[in-house]
């Protein structure tokens, strides 16, 4: 539902158009002052309609202000001229007093959508520049399969999903699919990594703010539930919640309301949400840490996305695919691979998966002095040795693996020398700890 700003002085025009616009769907608040919508956070208000005459500023200051939010000015019969010089300055339209109802709802419904096919474009056209390689699912190992299956039995439906898997293996590309397939692919679709956001911000980011709920709260913010209304939340990381933002995010779920930290009024919001995590939940349920109420509410659906060192030739399918599109990135010539690289990458077992796997053709390309990527490019010869590290016990498991080399070294290794040795990342040794709860010794961290 859109929240659109009315700015008019006039006090009986001000309550006609609040009306008119509440009875049309639509979440308005009202002010009388360029001063007074300033206070609001114009930039909480999918639009804004203005009105040229007010006291103190005039209302087309706003168009620069509250830029890129639209401002739709509404102007007397006389003032034709100043309504054409303000769509000059930026307005998206104006519309004269006494105005048309039926009129007014239009020009509304129009400015709000084509707002939104503009933030779309503009969210899609910086995904494809910024984002990892991948645009879309990719492989056609029987695990990929049964994912493909599970997205098209539930992209039509409301369903919650939890998407379960390790670091890296493409979860929010599910998200995403899911969302394209769906009712609801012309909304918006809104990502959060719950794990990188504080926990004392997580509830103002989450359901968003009044101004001067807390200290730092200068403005109001609408927050993620009230921006992805009609469309879809993906959470990833869920397990990283506190109790007490699980147990808002239940009563979202059951209820369909969100409340502002600092607000005493609830708020409809119609959103899918869309869950992921590598960590086990239902071990977090048993352990307190994870409501169980909120896991059945979340687990209606489950798709677990494979790790790539279980999806065979997708791994050359997907290698081919970031390394050509990588290229384009750079502005490169087009990249192959040598025989021998793609026996090496089909060797590998990939503890940082797609993304792993992402990075180290990267950094290929920019190591590279000619077109063809070799072996001693994708820098894992040594890695593919620290996988053979002689262990005490036969037939581990990749997991038993890594709980037995850390807890054999981790008195004589750094973290970063033991994530060297084990061909990861610290970020992803530290994320290993926590899903095996590997007990970590203090007195060495560095």
């Amino acid at each position: 539902m859109a929240e659109i700003l009315i700015v008019e002085d006039e006090k009986v025009i001000r309550e006609s158009l609040t009306r008119l616009l509440q009875r049309n769907h639509f979440r308005t608040t009202a002010v009388d002052s360029v001063s007074a919508a300033e206070k609001e956070g114009l930039s909480n208000f999918d639009l804004i309609i203005a009105d040229i005459r007010l006291p103190g500023e005039a209302g087309t200051v706003l168009i620069q202000k509250a830029d890129p939010v639209p401002v739709l000015i509404m102007t007397s019969y006389s003032s034709v001229q100043s309504a054409v010089d303000a769509m000059k300055q930026g307005a998206i339209d104006y519309i004269s007093k006494p105005f048309n109802h039926d009129e007014m709802v239009l020009q509304v419904k129009k400015a709000i959508k084509n707002q939104n096919l503009r933030d779309e474009n503009k969210a899609l056209k910086h995904e494809l520049e910024q984002r990892h390689p991948l645009r879309g699912l990719i492989g056609k190992s029987p695990p990929m399969k049964q994912v493909y299956n599970l997205i098209d039995r539930v992209a039509d439906t409301d369903t919650s999903v939890l998407i379960l898997g390790e670091t890296g293996t493409g979860k929010e590309l599910v998200a995403r699919t899911i969302h394209t397939k769906s009712a609801r692919a012309n909304n918006p679709i809104i990502s959060l990594n719950c794990a990188s956001i504080p926990e004392s911000l997580i509830e103002s980011e989450l359901f968003g703010h009044k101004k001067g709920a807390f200290t730092s709260a200068v403005q109001s913010h609408k927050g993620l539930f009230a921006a992805a209304d009609t469309g879809t939340l993906f959470l990833d990381e869920v397990g990283e919640l506190s109790l007490e933002v699980q147990a808002q995010l239940l009563r979202v779920l059951e209820e369909g309301e969100i409340r502002r930290v600092g607000s005493s009024k609830t708020q409809h919001v119609d959103v899918r949400l869309i869950a992921a995590t590598h960590r086990n939940l239902l071990q977090m349920v048993e352990q307190r840490l994870f409501r169980k109420d909120l896991y059945y509410r979340l687990h209606v659906l489950e798709i677990n996305m494979p790790p790539l060192r279980v999806r065979g030739k997708d791994i050359i399918e997907l290698a081919l695919t970031i390394l050509e599109n990588t290229s384009q990135k750079f502005d490169r010539k087009p990249y192959s691979f040598s025989e021998s690289a793609l026996n090496l990458m089909q060797q590998y077992d990939w503890p940082g998966n797609v993304r792993e796997l992402e990075n180290v053709i990267e950094r290929a390309i920019l190591l590279s002095n000619n077109q063809i990527i070799d072996t001693q490019e994708l820098g894992l010869q040594q890695a593919i040795g620290n996988q053979n590290i002689t262990s005490s016990k036969t037939n581990l498991s990749l997991d038993e693996y890594l709980v037995e080399f850390v807890m054999t070294h981790e008195n004589d290794m750094s973290e970063t020398e033991m994530a060297e040795q084990l061909g990861i990342s610290r970020k992803s040794l530290w994320e290993r700890r926590q899903r095996l709860n590997i007990p970590r010794d203090n007195r060495r961290q560095d």
